[in-house]
């Protein structure tokens, strides 16, 4: 088994930070270096999957799971209308290899989004 990432760890309570949201199988936190005046991380529980094309390829369910839950979290936390970005590869972007939606409402502050 490899070993936990961040967000695993975050989820077990080992770092701290605020779960905003949960299902069963996914949670959501804020993003630490936001780059809209929304930014919110949709997460797995599960680090089974690296990246979106993975999580689509083995679980198009938990996929769903996340995309509702983005969407939840913009109605509730701005008007509903959001941008969902995945990014998948070390040159798209990503830095935690654990799965993960950006919800991002509102203006943007940056074109890129990391993580």
């Amino acid at each position: 088994m490899s070993e936990p990432t961040i967000f695993t760890r975050i989820y077990r309570g080992e770092i701290p930070s605020e779960i905003i949201a949960e299902t069963d199988n996914v949670f959501a936190i804020r993003d630490i270096a936001p780059q809209a005046p929304v930014h919110l991380l949709v997460i797995p529980k599960t680090q089974q999957y690296r990246d979106v094309a993975e999580l689509a390829a083995g679980d198009p369910a938990l996929l769903a799971e996340m995309v509702t839950l983005a969407e939840e979290l913009a109605t509730a936390h701005a008007n509903g209308e959001f941008r969902l970005v995945f990014n998948s590869g070390e040159t798209a972007g990503q830095t935690v290899f654990h799965v993960h939606a950006h919800v991002l409402c509102g203006g943007l502050t940056e074109t890129s989004v990391g993580a």
